[in-house]
């Protein structure tokens, strides 16, 4: 009885336990003790759902013209319909082509940052692993293209090679990969060092399987963190460059392009410039604070306190 009795208690004891927590229940508990994170994930949320849906929800053409609501303010309204962050100087509504420009932007930052991230693993992980004068060769190399500075790049390959969307992406994902590349050499320095990647050698294991299992693994949360915050940094040179009229061409709705229309009519159409560059403003605020929060979660010892 007293043997029964104790696997029936053990068994209630199991019963009460809290069942374990899932991974999106542990991310959101997470990302709820951060202000930073919150505002961070809302805005970037945002921007992608008007990426997606934004010829569904936009309140106008963002290419149409209304003609006699040419330069009109915030709140103006006619027999078409209302605009509320007003028109541009061709009557355009100027609501409609942020929202537009909002695909071109996360379509930018996406897939460059994509392609430049995993040239930048790809060239830091072997520089660090392989190290000797491989890495000396490929450092020096680093070293020369990072004394250019970065926009300066793209403007010099931009007006050799031309304008579009399609060649915007390809140069910034082939000009980006060298912040991934120093840094994550960096972080691989420091993990081969680590007692299981020794003994993972001790135990026979051939190189490149310590490369990709033991060490590549340890080292993406450090590119997923640079990603985040590089995504910005590429909304900010598609604006650039649009704006110097390097980057996309219209008819495609661009925020630096609405910048570079209204820059001429500041003094009596504030709002064609104040909204897209506001726009800006956030979006790449909310990326780095979304960079900002993710370098907190992916932290070991922030994780096991979750």
């Amino acid at each position: 009885m007293d043997t029964q009795s104790s696997h029936l208690s053990k068994a209630e004891a199991i019963a009460e336990m809290p069942a374990p927590r899932s991974l999106p229940f542990r991310v959101l508990s997470i990302l709820a003790q951060s202000p930073v994170g919150v505002a961070g994930s809302l805005i970037v949320t945002v921007v992608v759902v008007l990426a997606f849906i934004g010829p569904v929800i936009s309140p106008h053409d963002p290419q149409g013209r209304n003609i006699r609501g040419r330069f009109q303010p915030p709140g103006y309204a006619d027999s078409v319909g209302s605009y509320i962050l007003g028109n541009d100087q061709l009557g355009r509504d100027i609501l409609s082509r942020i929202i537009a420009g909002s695909r071109v932007s996360v379509l930018v930052g996406v897939v460059s940052v994509l392609i430049s991230g995993t040239i930048g693993v790809i060239y830091g992980l072997i520089s660090g692993f392989v190290g000797g004068i491989v890495d000396n060769v490929l450092m020096r190399i680093v070293d020369g293209l990072l004394a250019i500075p970065f926009i300066i790049l793209v403007i010099a390959i931009s007006g050799v090679v031309g304008a579009g969307l399609s060649t915007l992406i390809l140069i910034l994902g082939f000009t980006g990969w060298i912040t991934y590349a120093r840094v994550i050499r960096g972080e691989v320095l420091k993990v081969r060092e680590m007692e299981y990647v020794i003994a993972a050698y001790a135990l026979g294991q051939s190189r490149r399987k310590v490369m990709l299992i033991h060490i590549l693994p340890n080292v993406v949360s450090s590119a997923i963190v640079l990603a985040a915050v590089q995504v910005g940094v590429t909304i900010l040179a598609e604006s650039s460059l649009s704006f110097l009229g390097l980057g996309v061409k219209p008819p495609t709705v661009t925020w630096g392009l609405m910048l570079s229309d209204g820059r001429q009519y500041i003094n009596s159409a504030w709002w064609m410039t104040a909204f897209p560059g506001i726009a800006i403003t956030i979006t790449v605020l909310g990326v780095v604070f979304l960079g900002d929060w993710l370098r907190d979660f992916l932290d070991p010892n922030v994780r096991g306190r979750a």
